[in-house]
């Protein structure tokens, strides 16, 4: 457990950290600034996502493509969740606000999950080539 919850806090912060860069980036191209609020809400965003995409051990049973659609799917409605949170406390979100924080949220979430779900099923298939070569040196052995 301390295993995967220090695993899950270290992708926590790379993807928290190229998102804020990237977000930096981009402010510094379009001129523009955020605030505090907006650095919290990132957070927020990059570890529902990171959340969601730990998660990919409970939908082994399914396909990678339906697995990725269902991940999605709950990360939409954690945000969807957060943001109604927000509109209570902080001041409501109105309907763009909301369909711009879903489009700004799936882009990056689009790349960032396409290149976790790279490096999980390549590890998968390494292993897999392991495992069928340990197997050949045991039928060789008997």
């Amino acid at each position: 457990m301390v295993k995967k919850l220090k695993d899950f806090l270290i992708q926590l912060g790379c993807v928290y950290t190229i998102v804020s860069v990237t977000g930096a980036i981009a402010n510094v191209i379009g001129g523009t600034q955020t605030n505090n609020f907006n650095v919290f809400l990132m957070f927020a965003t990059c570890a529902i996502a990171t959340f969601v995409l730990n998660l990919h051990n409970m939908f082994d049973s399914v396909s990678p493509l339906v697995m990725i659609i269902l991940q999605y799917l709950i990360a939409c409605v954690l945000c969807a969740i957060m943001i109604f949170v927000i509109s209570i406390i902080y001041e409501p979100i109105s309907l763009r606000g909301v369909f711009e924080y879903y489009r700004s949220f799936t882009i990056p979430y689009i790349i960032l999950a396409g290149y976790y779900y790279y490096s999980v099923f390549s590890e998968t298939k390494k292993q897999d080539i392991l495992i069928k070569e340990i197997q050949e040196n045991k039928q060789k052995e008997f």
